[in-house]
């Protein structure tokens, strides 16, 4: 039998678990999931998994080395650190923590230990950029690149009609944070939940759309006379948000009552946690529409679109948005560890998506998972 490869999967939450569980799955890997939260260390061993508890910041390099792979799913506010820390053990690497920093930054420190890491990998980002660069690859000059995405529940509940596999912190976020777009081929700064639109799904009906600072690296790696990317809702969420924010709920600014000092955004984050919270057997679904539009090489216009529809996994039990962001950046592993792509240094999805063979790679993965990404291109007359 062939020697399994040891994969660290660091992070045991919501998206990190299915992770493990889908590497572990058919034995391919011998995995160990690592987290500092003894209750999830718990919950991974019930599924049979290795664990290791750790304090991924200040966790030596003895406790953390001696894997053959490694996949990055802390949360934002710590992942650059771990990824760095990570990278110095020369082995490949696939990240989603999502954080703000620049994983660039990283880039000659990856080149110089031999690590090969694949940053950005999961849903949106990380399928949404991957497809962006595929359409765009096969276009002569890319007009426009218009990304629609969203995580909802099936059963839409009063008032928010919203719950979320992330903190709510992480969701607040992307409505309080400017988001940057791509204009007559520059950048351009619009407020968040701005540009609100009506959009049809079908099997779902009208959702509405807003700008959300989701674009990242394709800002800098694509070129386009338009880019955006929009969060998807249910049709009065966005106004919903706005209030609170017009209301100071979601003010950073230290507020004083009875001479108790507190931050409006906490407070508001911590009453939402509750509420926003997708529980074990609530059911999720995973909308993703993308449209790369441009002029090809017969000098015509073409549009390329993939549009995803994925639901709540009866079976398994996982979320939708645990599946698509988690079997994403397991699919990347498996690319890795079959040897078709190997290359040092610090690598986005939309940088992979010029070569058809990765991009089919992924597919496929993602097809034996039931996730699917129907294509649809066309001459626009």
């Amino acid at each position: 039998m062939k020697e399994q490869k040891k994969v660290l999967v660091l992070g045991a939450g919501l998206v990190g678990l299915p992770i493990a569980r889908d590497l572990a799955l058919e034995q391919e890997f011998d995995v160990c999931i690592s987290d500092r939260d003894s209750q999830r260390l718990a919950t991974a061993a019930s599924f049979g998994l290795k664990t290791l508890n750790a304090d991924l910041i200040h966790a030596s390099s003895d406790e953390l080395s001696g894997f053959d792979y490694y996949l990055n799913a802390v949360p934002g506010a710590i992942g650059f650190k771990v990824l760095e820390k990570i990278i110095s053990f020369g082995k490949p690497i696939i990240d989603i923590s999502f954080y703000a920093e620049d994983p660039q930054l990283l880039q000659e420190k990856a080149k110089k230990n031999g690590s090969c890491v694949i940053c950005d990998m999961g849903v949106a980002p990380g399928m949404s950029h991957l497809l962006s660069g595929y359409g765009a690859s096969r276009l002569e000059k890319v007009e426009k690149i218009l990304i629609y995405v969203g995580g909802l529940p099936v059963v839409r509940t009063k008032p928010w009609e919203y719950k979320a596999v992330f903190s709510p912190s992480d969701v607040i976020e992307e409505y309080t944070r400017p988001a940057r777009l791509i204009e007559n081929g520059r950048i351009v700064v619009k407020e968040a939940l701005s540009e609100l639109e009506l959009i049809e799904f079908e099997g779902i009906g009208t959702l509405e759309a807003f700008n959300s600072d989701g674009l990242r690296s394709l800002l800098f790696n694509l070129k386009a006379d338009y880019m955006a990317e929009k969060t998807l809702r249910y049709p009065g969420h966005a106004q919903k948000i706005k209030l609170l924010k017009e209301s100071g709920f979601l003010s950073t600014e230290s507020q004083e009552i009875n001479n108790q000092h507190f931050v409006p955004l906490e407070f508001t984050q911590k009453l939402l946690f509750d509420q926003w919270k997708l529980r074990a057997g609530e059911a999720d679904l995973t909308l993703m529409r993308i449209q790369v539009e441009g002029i090809a090489a017969d000098g015509k216009k073409h549009q390329h679109n993939f549009e995803l529809f994925d639901q709540y996994d009866l079976q398994t039990q996982i979320h939708s948005m645990a599946r698509t962001t988690g079997y994403a950046a397991t699919a990347a592993l498996r690319l890795l560890a079959s040897g078709k792509f190997s290359k040092p240094g610090i690598h986005l999805p939309e940088q992979l998506g010029s070569q058809p063979e990765i991009v089919n790679f992924i597919l496929n993965k993602l097809k034996e998972r039931n996730i699917y990404f129907e294509e649809n291109s066309f001459e626009i007359p």
